[in-house]
């Protein structure tokens, strides 16, 4: 009677720890919603501000943010400047600023300042629903391991219920049988990889990577190789000025000034680079400025023309520039009247993180790495050098980058590819785990990689896969602990070793190893990417 009355009750007390694991997730899940529950300024177009439920935002909104407002959905500043604390979605600690074309999360807090942002994301689509779903999607997958235990589970039980048999033939106990049948039970076994994935994937989110599936988490330990676009990637992806070559002495002032003022006057990035390399008060006022036909652009300065452009340009206006110095990134020429002032010779440069980024993938195992771009092999082979990249694959079309990450599956590589613009897409999804760089990656490329780091921070790569790690390990040590355990109280409940109420001994021990399970697990949560190692 003692064990009839005791048994269900320990019974109920694993299942409500098994349940307490998974309710920590939703109630992550529930703190990621209520992020986005909030009321929003509308700023209408008479410049009435209205507050309304920010699920009656549509895309094409203004909408008004003041120190200590939480963001509710995702856009661009039109106007004011700020810093967000994005801690909760990126994991920096350090507030950003943003100002007037900057693109703005749901869920960053403004710590001072104020915007008008112009809304470009709402609900599911914002960042921050994509992390939510990501999240539930985690709770609701099953890692290999839970897959392998499932597909078993009925030759399982008939063992389980032959083993039980035997004990009662065995000894007439019907007790003893009983112990076996409580201490079969997997319940440590299903929960091992689970909750490890649950943490995993957590912990991903707060250092700023999004994760979208177990799958994905277990292949990522496995990669040997990593594939790196060029622009955007590797470097910034933003043109600065390499070296100025003035025609005339002293004259490199000139020379910026009428470039910037030019420069200013078009939306190439040759011109934005020209535009960003002195003041806006500094630069010369052009009229009349016009592009000259994919040549460059063409204005009127006090009085006199003026252009900046290819070396092409100055031919057709009857201008004999010097020769054009020897560079292998954009070189750009600046002329006004007849008088030809000088060049500018532009360049992409690596992201300053990038070298000690792969640096660290070379001692994670992945020395072999490729560099992969659309661009021209000169310009490629300088950011190689500077990376100490050796293999250097250029001028490639997005086709022709699906088939290289193609050539390293068939030669028995897992590579990671590492990409943000549309034509990263087919290489994305070629590779083993395809790695989007989120904070000014495409949409289309995002949503072909099954990791997304929400910064352009390179060094997210080798925590993504050194947590990785961490998970898979974590697992196994739950799946021995789990299997183990229950190995040993089946054999010491069918040797009758567990005393006369030995299926309640049974069921408390069972739910030991089940905690144990769960608190290892727990371990993962304070996975740093500083300290931590494989």
């Amino acid at each position: 009677m003692l064990t009839a009355a005791l048994l269900p009750i320990v019974m109920i007390l694993g299942h409500v720890l098994e349940e307490r694991s998974l309710l920590g997730s939703r109630e992550a899940i529930r703190a990621l919603t209520r992020l986005a529950e909030t009321s929003a300024r509308r700023k209408d177009s008479d410049g009435t501000i209205t507050e309304i439920r920010t699920q009656d935002l549509v895309i094409g909104d203004t909408i008004v943010i003041r120190a200590g407002d939480r963001l509710p959905v995702d856009g661009i500043v039109s106007r004011g400047a700020a810093s967000l604390d994005m801690a909760s979605l990126t994991g920096e600690s350090v507030p950003v600023e943003v100002g007037a074309g900057d693109n703005v999360l749901a869920g960053s807090i403004d710590v001072d300042g104020h915007l008008d942002v112009v809304v470009t994301r709402v609900g599911g689509d914002t960042t921050l629903g994509k992390i939510i779903a990501l999240v539930r999607s985690a709770e609701r997958a099953k890692p290999p391991p839970t897959r392998l235990l499932e597909r078993y589970a009925t030759q399982y039980l008939a063992l389980v219920l032959m083993i039980s048999a035997g004990t009662w033939l065995a000894t007439g106990r019907t007790d003893t049988m009983l112990a076996v049948l409580v201490a079969s039970c997997p319940c440590a076994l299903v929960i091992a990889a689970p909750s490890a994935a649950i943490a995993a994937i957590a912990v991903a989110a707060r250092h700023g990577i999004l994760i979208k599936g177990t799958a994905f988490l277990e292949s990522l330990a496995d990669v040997d190789s990593a594939v790196f676009d060029k622009t955007g990637t590797l470097t910034l992806g933003e043109l600065t000025i390499a070296r100025i070559v003035p025609a005339e002495p002293d004259g490199e002032a000139e020379l910026t000034a009428l470039a910037a003022g030019l420069g200013s006057a078009s939306t190439h990035p040759v011109s934005r680079a020209a535009a960003r390399a002195c003041p806006e008060e500094a630069r010369q006022v052009i009229e009349n400025a016009r592009e000259a036909g994919g040549f460059g652009v063409t204005g009127i300065c006090n009085g006199q023309s003026v252009a900046l452009g290819r070396p092409d340009l100055f031919a057709r206006l009857g201008i004999e520039p010097p020769p054009v110095p020897v560079h292998e990134g954009p070189v750009v020429g600046v002329s006004m009247g007849s008088r030809f002032l000088g060049w500018l010779l532009f360049a992409d440069s690596p992201r300053p993180e990038a070298a000690a980024a792969l640096e660290e993938l070379r001692a994670l195992g992945l020395s072999r790495q490729i560099l992969l771009t659309g661009d021209r092999l000169l310009v490629a082979k300088r950011i190689a050098a500077l990376l100490k990249i050796d293999d250097v694959c250029a001028e490639a079309l997005p086709e022709q980058k699906m088939l290289r990450v193609q050539e390293e599956i068939a030669a028995g590589h897992l590579p990671l590819v590492v990409g943000d613009g549309i034509n990263d897409t087919l290489a994305l999804k070629a590779g083993a785990i395809g790695i989007a760089m989120g904070a000014q990656g495409t949409d289309v490329a995002l949503a072909s990689a099954d990791l997304v780091l929400m910064t352009s921070d390179l060094n997210r790569i080798g925590t993504a896969i050194r947590l990785s790690r961490r998970c898979r390990s974590t697992i196994q040590i739950n799946v021995v602990i789990g299997l183990g355990w229950t190995a040993v109280l089946v054999a010491l409940a069918a040797a009758g070793l567990l005393g006369a109420q030995g299926a309640i001994v049974a069921a408390l021990l069972h739910n030991l190893a089940t905690l144990i399970g769960i608190a290892n697990s727990g371990r993962l949560l304070r996975f740093d990417e500083l300290s931590d190692g494989d």
